[in-house]
């Protein structure tokens, strides 16, 4: 069946609402759940909200990473439409996460009002659980213009439905997308609570705030210059966060994806999943995407063929060529939490099993059982360590409860302080490109040191772009973030971009299991690289960037039930058409 991108934002609303394992996830059983007899009382009205925070957001797992790591090069898929920057509007994967974000949006709003014509729950709660479905709808459409560009300003489903014009929706401009987001969080924040750290996995008061900061440092630059005025104000609300959320880095920067922490005083903004299948939509399916073949204790995982690539490693100073010895002491504690390479070996994964050691899962068929038997597969000489959570044994520790086939409850987190301390620094560099404040150079050296370095390495002023840019590549590798940056830079500096990403190496490389397979059996005493037999792919081309590479093509599906949507945008006076009068 094939669904618009109306139909779709408030198809199953209602059974998409079942129970969860999780306090933090409970929601109403479908047998017992309608309109009529919920949302009675306060813990009925969070109930209400709480699946926001997963299942609608479940087909866009896979395009979350797709787009944000593949196609910056930072994740490599082979031959993927992804990876070489030719997606185009018939893919499975962007019409999934289209109807994703879409869907979003429709439960949001059926949400808002479904809260809005209950009696029971009182208004402080109320005035909770609609600020987090705002949120939550700006979010949805923070990715739909950075992705997709112009699309409609869908305010209100079942009034377009209603209306019978739901197929005759125009395009707005993606400023006026952008001015639609940020007054629908100016409207959150007038909602919700200032818990801050406190929160408890919530979006509160500063969540949003964080977020309006990143609205405002993407939408700097959409005139084709950077706007100081945007700037500014990214400043101010990063700021405000920094200063009064209470918020802060935790201590350890592994312990950020690890289950026992999937609430934490530095994660903003999450998805929470819940490690059940019932209903199919609430789990997090990310480590069998990206996780080897074995690495779980069901045969659910499919990604050792794809890796961190190269130009990631090269910024990360690493090659999957050098000495593993070489990386005993290396300073930079993000690249073993983001990236497993030969010499590698993890205490916190298969904790059953004394620790998780990369190589000998490969080459040792008795303590890989199950894995990938002495080959080799990554084409990178890496495999990804975020969005994994291990065995059964990892996740009863982690959570207290099971994992299944294809389903943990690890976390998704898209907005964490970090970011919040990146954007005060970038924010602060204004129209010039740098700066010497001493708070942006404390924000952005605060997050340097998390990650290992001391203080004599603070980085002095001044604080350039470029730097900023790199250390937002290596904090934030493999988040779906990535692409995003690229998006928002090539609104004013399209031709520097698309040099960038031509310069990369997006390839692979070949013999690495000439030198991987004689360091294990050796004991990893003997290292030797044989130039004749391990080299890179450097005859496949640079991807074929344009300035439109940057928007992907909206589906195909949509475009047919909705021929408006193939017409250019519409100019619209948001704050006049659009209210939010509650």
């Amino acid at each position: 069946m094939k669904h618009n991108i109306i139909k779709i934002a408030v198809a199953g609303v209602l059974l998409s609402m079942t129970a969860s394992c999780s306090d933090f996830l409970n929601r109403p059983t479908v047998d017992t759940y309608n309109v009529d007899n919920f949302y009675e009382n306060d813990e009925q009205c969070i109930q209400g909200v709480n699946y926001l925070y997963n299942s609608p957001w479940y087909d866009f797992l896979r395009g979350f990473i797709w787009v944000g790591e593949v196609m910056p090069g930072n994740l490599y898929l082979g031959e993927s439409q992804y990876l070489d920057l030719s997606v185009n509007g018939t893919d499975s994967d962007l019409v999934a996460m289209s109807n994703s974000l879409w869907s979003v949006n429709g439960h949001a709003n059926t949400v808002i009002r479904n809260i809005l014509d209950s009696e029971g729950p009182s208004q402080a709660v109320k005035n909770q659980c609609i600020g987090e479905a705002l949120t939550w709808k700006a979010f949805a459409y923070f990715f739909l213009v950075r992705i997709f560009g112009e699309v409609p300003i869908i305010h209100d489903n079942i009034e377009v439905l209603n209306s019978g014009e739901y197929n005759n929706v125009r395009k707005a401009t993606r400023a006026n997308i952008y001015e639609y987001i940020i007054m629908t969080l100016e409207k959150a924040m007038t909602l919700l609570p200032r818990t801050g750290a406190e929160s408890g996995g919530r979006i509160d008061y500063y969540a949003a705030e964080a977020l309006l900061s990143k609205v405002y440092l993407t939408k700097a630059g959409l005139s084709g210059q950077i706007s100081a005025d945007d700037m500014a104000k990214a400043a101010e609300y990063s700021w405000d966060v920094i200063q009064n959320s209470g918020r802060d880095l935790m201590d350890e920067y592994s312990d950020l994806f690890r289950l026992q922490h999937n609430v934490n005083e530095e994660c903003m903004i999450s998805w929470q999943w819940s490690p059940s299948r019932e209903p199919w939509t609430q789990q997090n399916s990310f480590q069998s995407e990206v996780a080897m073949i074995g690495f779980s204790d069901f045969d659910n995982c499919w990604g050792g063929w794809r890796g961190p690539t190269i130009d990631l490693q090269d910024d990360f100073g690493v090659s999957a060529t050098d000495n593993p010895q070489d990386r005993l002491n290396e300073t930079d504690k993000r690249r073993k939490a983001t990236m497993m390479m030969a010499g590698d070996k993890y205490d916190y994964f298969w904790t059953d099993k004394g620790g998780f050691d990369y190589l000998r899962f490969v080459f040792d068929t008795e303590y890989g059982k199950g894995g990938p038997s002495g080959q080799y597969q990554s084409p990178t000489g890496a495999n990804v360590v975020k969005h994994l959570t291990g065995r059964q044994a990892d996740h009863v520790a982690g959570l207290g409860v099971t994992a299944m086939s294809q389903a943990t409850g690890l976390a998704t987190h898209l907005l964490r302080f970090a970011d919040v301390l990146l954007i005060y620094a970038e924010a602060m560099t204004g129209t010039a490109g740098e700066t010497s404040d001493q708070t942006a150079l404390e924000a952005f050296n605060k997050v340097h040191r998390r990650a290992g370095y001391s203080e004599e390495d603070d980085v002095q002023a001044p604080l350039t772009i470029e730097r900023i840019w790199k250390e937002r590549r290596l904090e934030l590798a493999l988040e779906g973030d990535y692409w995003y940056d690229f998006v928002r830079r090539s609104y004013y500096d399209v031709d520097a971009v698309i040099d960038e990403i031509k310069g990369q190496r997006r390839n692979r490389w070949f013999g690495l299991e000439t030198i991987y397979e004689p360091y294990y059996e050796s004991g990893y005493e003997t290292w030797t690289v044989d130039e004749t037999q391990v080299r890179y792919e450097d005859e496949v081309p640079a991807p074929n960037v344009t300035p439109g590479s940057f928007t992907l093509p909206l589906p195909a599906e949509d475009i047919v039930f909705n021929p408006h949507l193939a017409e250019p945008a519409v100019e619209v006076n948001v704050r006049e058409m659009y209210k939010y009068d509650f």
